[in-house]
């Protein structure tokens, strides 16, 4: 980890839910204002068609100073580094101030000093963070040192599609043609004290495989997973949110360590296994999750 990086994880904001939403379509983005996820990419990139890149940047930016948009976090996702479109986005995202600004296919640690400098010299607002799109083999072979690279940056976003794409690669359920690049950079990204989301899912007619790749997430750390469809918002909320089993056993897990702790012991049990201080962290940030989710609904 770099020395500029803190070491302690900053603190929660749910992003189960970072749905995909094409700023040129005015619709879509007005039924944005009631889609119950937890941030939104307002996209300029493959979204949008060349001709309607413009009208599409204004939209964003408008969308952000609107205030109509309730708890969600929202972010502009600019075109890429070396694109005709990247200094125009990045100039009126950077004004505009989102929660971040998204910056597909970051490549190195160089890349985000480039990036940050951009937003000091447009002069942007201190709670603008940086989302960097991990989506080539180049990315995942230095992701290490992307993630710790700025203070600024605050989440990665896995772009499966082009990563797959890049590899020359097939998309196979259980994703076991990228799935040491998943792990790598979600090891990366905790290291760095980062949050790290999970790349899209193609077919929304298939709620199984969506529920199976979105438990695969969560399994291996994600925070939360990318959508491109509002109907997979719901079931992508209550994966990544501590079930009502998980937060009864944290408080029992909870309360049987308070109990040894209060004779001077410092290894409890609780349902036949072994409790210590590692597991009551854990279990104190079940709970803290699910209060935040719910102070946040």
């Amino acid at each position: 980890m770099s020395p500029a990086k803190k070491s302690n994880a900053p603190r929660y904001r749910p992003r189960r839910s970072v749905l995909y939403m094409p700023s040129s379509n005015e619709r879509a983005l007005e039924k944005a204002k009631g889609i119950e996820c937890d941030a939104l990419i307002l996209d300029l990139e493959d979204a949008v068609a060349p001709d309607a890149k413009e009208a599409a940047r204004e939209a964003a930016c408008a969308a952000v100073a609107s205030g109509e948009y309730g708890r969600k976090e929202l972010t502009i996702r600019v075109n890429g580094l070396g694109t005709d479109w990247h200094y125009p986005d990045m100039m009126a995202a950077c004004k505009a101030g989102p929660a971040g600004i998204v910056v597909p296919k970051v490549n190195s640690a160089k890349e985000v000093h480039d990036l940050v400098r951009e937003m000091e010299r447009y002069k942007t607002p201190k709670h603008t963070k940086l989302w960097a799109m991990i989506e080539t083999p180049r990315a995942i072979l230095d992701v290490g040192r992307i993630a710790a690279a700025s203070d600024r940056l605050a989440v990665l976003v896995m772009g499966t599609n082009d990563l797959v794409k890049e590899l020359d690669a097939k998309h196979l359920p259980g994703r076991a043609p990228i799935y040491p690049a998943l792990a790598l950079a979600v090891l990366s990204a905790k290291a760095a004290g980062l949050a790290i989301v999970d790349g899209v899912y193609n077919d929304v007619k298939d709620p199984e495989g969506f529920a199976a790749e979105v438990a695969q997430g969560r399994a291996m750390g994600f925070d939360g997973k990318t959508l491109i469809h509002p109907d997979q918002v719901g079931p992508c909320n209550e994966a990544f949110s501590p079930s009502d089993a998980e937060v009864e056993d944290a408080r029992g897990l909870i309360e049987a360590f308070e109990v040894v702790a209060a004779e001077g012991r410092g290894v409890a049990t609780y349902k036949g296994k072994l409790v210590e201080h590692l597991h009551v962290t854990v279990a104190e940030r079940v709970l803290a999750t699910r209060e935040l989710i719910e102070a946040l609904s």
